[in-house]
């Protein structure tokens, strides 16, 4: 039988197409993984998560590789985080105007994740699960500080 020979090239391409939808379902899970394993405390920091991961989603959606998976991540995070920034400084006038130097640091105690309020009569917080630099309100003391 002459001229029955496939063309190479025929099963090279199906077979681009299913490592290129490997590759990209394995990165698609490696990046929700990472974000349902961190903790991102804040409105920005959660922004940017869930814009990353909606953006990667677009991307390979739209263009079909990996590529456009990782450009769709970096302009969602991006997008979200300034979503995030806004939510955060609405939230921050609930804590009244921000002191001249700024909102005080809490004085690490020598058990992790504790911290001593700054404000009379100095009461120890558990604030592991609170983010660095994040403002913790001492209901003791009456005042907001932040967790060094």
């Amino acid at each position: 039988m002459r001229g029955a020979d496939l063309p190479s090239d025929l099963f090279s391409n199906s077979l681009d197409a299913q490592v290129m939808k490997k590759n990209l379902l394995i990165g698609s899970a490696l990046l929700l993984s990472s974000f349902a394993f961190c903790s991102c405390d804040t409105a920005t920091g959660q922004g940017a998560g869930w814009g990353a991961v909606t953006g990667a989603v677009l991307g390979a959606a739209a263009t079909g590789d990996v590529r456009g998976a990782a450009v769709g991540a970096v302009v969602g995070a991006n997008t979200g985080a300034l979503i995030g920034a806004s939510i955060d400084e609405e939230e921050a006038v609930r804590y009244g105007p921000r002191p001249r130097g700024g909102f005080p640091f809490g004085r690490r105690m020598d058990t992790p994740g504790f911290y001593q309020s700054p404000y009379p009569p100095h009461q120890v917080y558990n604030l592991r699960r609170v983010p660095h630099g994040a403002v913790v309100e001492d209901r003791v003391g009456g005042g907001y500080f932040r967790k060094p």
